[in-house]
C-alpha cells in the first residue's frame, strides 16, 4: 500500500511558561479561534477540527509534538507495521491526552530528534463557528500546514519520512546563509508542496538551534490576512523574524514572527499544489525570490544572533542527535 496521498498534519502541541503571551500571539496576532483556555493549557481552533494548536504549561519552550492523520484505520496500520518492522516502538495514547488534542484516539512514535510523531484518523468536530480575526485558513487535503526542521543528520530525517510515510522530494534549495552553506529538502506528503523542510549545513554538521522545530506554517485563506496579521503582529510587538517576502519553490508569500517560545511560526498565503503527473524536481539558489528581511538586521544583532548560532552548533557536536532509524 502506499501510504502517498493519505497522511497530512493535523496538530501541534506546544509546550511553555508563557501562556498569555501564546494566547496573544495566535488570538490578537495570527487571528485563530480560542476553544479552551484553561489554567494549564490553550487550544485554538483554525478550521472545522476541534483543536489543532495545543499550547500547555511546560518547560520546553517548543514544538513537543506533532499530529498526522491518517486517511482510514488501513493506512494507520500499515504505519504502524512499518514502524514495529524497523524495530520503533509504537504506543497508544491515553484517553486524556487524546481528549486534549481533539482526537478520538492516537499512537504515538519518537521521531527524528526526539519528536513526538503522533498518528491519528479521527479528529473531534466542532459545531460552534469560528469567531476569528483571519478570514479563514486552507487546510483540507493538505493539512494544517507544514513543520521545518534543522538537523544534522538530514539523509536519516530523510529516510524516517520516505519509508514510513511514502514522502515524495519537492525540490531543494542550497543557500549560505551567515556564512555557512545550508542545503533544504522539501518533501510532500500530499498535494501540498511540503509537509516537511528539513535544514541541514554542509560539511560539518551542526545544529545552530536550540528547539526541534524551526518553524510551524499556517496557510492563510488571503492576502488581506497575511497583510492584516502581519500589522497586529508588530503593533502587539511580536519581533518578525523574516517579513513579508516570497519563497520561489513553493511560491507561497508570508511572514515569520517569533513566538514566545523561540522558534518561529510561518503564516503564508497562496502556496502552490503539486500535480504529481507534470511535477519536476528542481534546485534553487534561494530561499527566498524578494523580502523576508529580518526585522532586527543591524551589524551589532547579526554578530550576536551569529556567535549564538555558532556556539549551539558547536555544543551540538557533543550529543548524539536521535534519528529512530539510524543503524550503531
Amino acid at each position: 500500500m502506499s501510504l502517498f496521498g493519505k497522511t497530512k498534519m493535523g496538530y501541534a502541541v506546544v509546550e511553555s511558561r508563557h501562556l498569555p503571551q501564546w494566547r496573544t500571539l495566535l488570538e490578537e496576532g495570527i487571528g485563530l479561534h480560542v476553544t479552551h483556555a484553561g489554567e494549564d493549557d490553550i487550544a485554538f481552533r483554525l478550521d472545522e477540527h476541534a483543536r489543532r494548536i495545543i499550547v500547555r504549561r511546560g518547560d520546553a519552550e517548543d514544538v513537543v509534538a506533532t499530529g498526522w492523520q491518517l486517511e482510514d484505520e488501513a493506512a494507520l496500520e500499515a504505519v504502524v507495521s512499518r514502524c514495529r518492522a524497523r524495530g520503533i516502538t509504537v504506543a497508544s495514547g491515553s484517553a486524556a491526552a487524546a481528549k486534549e488534542r481533539g482526537v478520538a484516539s492516537f499512537v504515538t512514535v519518537q521521531g527524528p530528534k526526539g519528536l513526538a510523531i503522533e498518528l491519528f484518523t479521527n479528529a473531534t468536530r466542532a459545531d460552534a463557528p469560528l469567531e476569528m480575526l483571519a478570514s479563514g485558513f486552507v487546510t483540507g487535503l493538505g493539512g494544517m500546514g507544514h513543520i521545518a526542521l534543522t538537523t544534522r543528520l538530514p539523509d536519516d530525517v530523510e529516510r524516517f519520512w520516505g519509508e514510513l510515510f511514502d514522502a515524495r522530494l519537492s525540490d531543494r534549495v542550497a543557500q549560505r546563509i551567515a556564512g555557512v552553506m545550508v542545503d533544504i529538502a522539501f518533501l510532500r506528503l500530499n498535494e501540498r508542496h511540503h509537509s516537511i523542510a528539513i535544514a541541514a549545513t554542509r560539511g560539518l554538521r551542526l545544529d545552530p538551534l536550540r528547539t526541534k522545530v524551526q518553524h510551524v506554517n499556517l496557510e492563510a485563506a488571503s492576502m488581506d490576512d497575511i497583510e492584516r496579521a502581519f500589522a497586529r503582529c508588530r503593533q502587539l510587538g511580536f519581533e518578525m523574524a523574516h517579513e513579508i517576502g516570497q519563497h520561489p519553490n513553493d511560491h507561497q508569500i508570508s511572514f515569520y514572527v517569533l513566538t514566545p517560545s523561540g522558534f518561529e511560526l510561518e503564516l503564508g498565503w497562496n502556496a502552490r499544489k503539486v500535480d504529481e503527473a507534470s511535477w519536476r524536481t528542481a534546485s534553487y539558489d534561494a530561499i527566498s525570490s524578494w523580502g523576508h528581511k529580518p526585522e532586527r538586521s543591524g551589524v551589532a544583532h547579526r554578530l550576536a544572533e551569529n556567535a549564538g548560532n555558532f556556539a549551539r552548533g558547536l555544543h551540538s557536536l557533543l550529543n548524539p542527535e536521535f534519528a529512530p532509524l539510524r543503524k550503531p
